[in-house]
C-alpha cells in the first residue's frame, strides 16, 4: 500500500481543475471540502495527513482545488459560491465520491452532493466569513494610513470586485456570503472541535501549522462514520 499522493482533474467551466488524492483503489471515496479563502491555507496540511491516515485505514480521500484556488487557471473574482457549489457536484459525480466531508466555510458549498452523506466540522457562516475578511483588510488599510470602513467596501462590492485578505472577490460571491448558510442534506453528521474532535482551531492562526492529533482524530472518525453510513 502506497501512502504517496496522487493527483487527479475534473472538469468544469472549461478548466481541469485539479484533486490531491490518497488510496484511490479503495471503495470508499470521501470528498474532502476544506475551509475557504485564507483558512484553506492554513488547514492543508492537517487535512493532508488526515488523508495519509484514512489510507492506512483502506478508506481513500479526494481534497478538492475549488476553481480560482491554488493552481487553478479560473479567475478567482469570477466566482461565487455558487459556481463553487456547481464544481463540488462536478467532482464529486466525475471522481466517484461515495461521502462528502466539510469543514468551516465548506459547509457553503457542500450542497453540491446533496444525496451522499455529509459530515461536517465547525461549521461557519457565510456573513462570519466576510465580515472577518472585512476586518482584515480595514486593519491594514490603517497600517498603511488609509480609513477604510466596512459601510463603503460593501458598497464598492456591489459593482466591482475587491480585495479582501488577499483575495479578489467579485460582486457575486461577496453578495452571496454576506447571507450564506450551509445547505439542508438529508443525511449529515455534525462535528465539534473539541469535544467530538480534539485538535485547535488552526484556521484562526496567523500562518499555516499543523496538528498532528487533529489530524489522526479527523482520520479516525471520518473511517467510523463512512463505514457506518454506507461504506
Amino acid at each position: 500500500m502506497s501512502l504517496r499522493p496522487e493527483y487527479k482533474t475534473y472538469h468544469f467551466a472549461g478548466h481541469d481543475e485539479h484533486v490531491l488524492c490518497f488510496g484511490a483503489e479503495y471503495s470508499r471515496q470521501i470528498l474532502i471540502i476544506p475551509p475557504l479563502f485564507d483558512e484553506m491555507n492554513r488547514c492543508r496540511r492537517m487535512l493532508v495527513q488526515a488523508m495519509r491516515g484514512l489510507a492506512e485505514r483502506n478508506v481513500g480521500s479526494l481534497l478538492i482545488d475549488l476553481p480560482g484556488c491554488n493552481e487553478s487557471l479560473a479567475a478567482l473574482e469570477q466566482q461565487s459560491l455558487t459556481t463553487w457549489r456547481e464544481a463540488v457536484s462536478a467532482a464529486a459525480s466525475q471522481l466517484g465520491a461515495t461521502h462528502i466531508a466539510s469543514l468551516r466555510g465548506g459547509v457553503l458549498i457542500d450542497g453540491g452532493a446533496i444525496d451522499l452523506p455529509h459530515w461536517r466540522l465547525a461549521p461557519a457562516k457565510g456573513s462570519s466569513l466576510l465580515k472577518t475578511m472585512i476586518r482584515t483588510r480595514i486593519a491594514g488599510d490603517k497600517e498603511a494610513g488609509k480609513a477604510t470602513s466596512e459601510v463603503e467596501l460593501m458598497g464598492a462590492a456591489k459593482t466591482a470586485s475587491i480585495e479582501l485578505a488577499g483575495n479578489l472577490l467579485g460582486p457575486a460571491m461577496v453578495a452571496e456570503l454576506a447571507s450564506a448558510e450551509p445547505a439542508e442534506v438529508a443525511k449529515l453528521t455534525l462535528r465539534t472541535l473539541g469535544q467530538d474532535i480534539a485538535g485547535s482551531t488552526l484556521w484562526l492562526r496567523p500562518e499555516p501549522q499543523d496538528d498532528p492529533t487533529m489530524s489522526a482524530a479527523i482520520a479516525a472518525d471520518l473511517d467510523q462514520w463512512s463505514a457506518s453510513c454506507g461504506g
